[in-house]
């Protein structure tokens, strides 16, 4: 229930590939970004990794907990399933933020990317074809 003149938060659902991992994420993403530097094309194994950022605590995992690998440390890596290896966010910003992967979120984020970063060293085979704008480095988001 709401108090008059507040809005309830919309919650977007999200999980790995296998299911054994499931997640639940506020739909209040401070940025979303198409990011094609060589760690994320390589954890991702794709030509640029689209993630949105949002505050560590908005995200909560609600399955599988006790089978995430975490590469990296607690408070800045990328955590996986460890079952089917899917990559769901990585932790940012001192432990503070979180960046989720959007391929694996099943509910449709109000948010969409809004700049390609990194594009310096985007692979050479791909090619951007939208509008968005290109940044040779990062944009303002760790």
């Amino acid at each position: 229930m709401t108090s008059p003149g507040t809005t309830a938060v919309r919650t977007l659902a999200g999980k790995c590939l296998c299911g054994a991992v499931h997640y639940t994420v506020a739909d209040e993403f401070t940025y979303a970004l198409n990011c094609h530097c060589a760690d994320c094309r390589r954890a991702t194994g794709s030509a640029f990794k689209p993630f949105a950022g949002i505050e560590r605590h908005k995200l909560a995992i609600t399955q599988g907990a006790d089978t995430l690998l975490i590469h990296g440390e607690e408070d800045a890596g990328d955590i996986h399933c460890g079952k089917c290896g899917s990559f769901l966010y990585s932790v940012v910003r001192e432990g503070m933020f979180v960046h989720v992967t959007l391929g694996t979120l099943v509910d449709d984020p109000t948010i969409r990317p809004s700049a390609h970063i990194f594009v310096g060293s985007k692979a050479p085979w791909f090619t951007i074809n939208d509008d968005l704008p290109q940044h040779q480095g990062h944009a303002g988001a760790d």
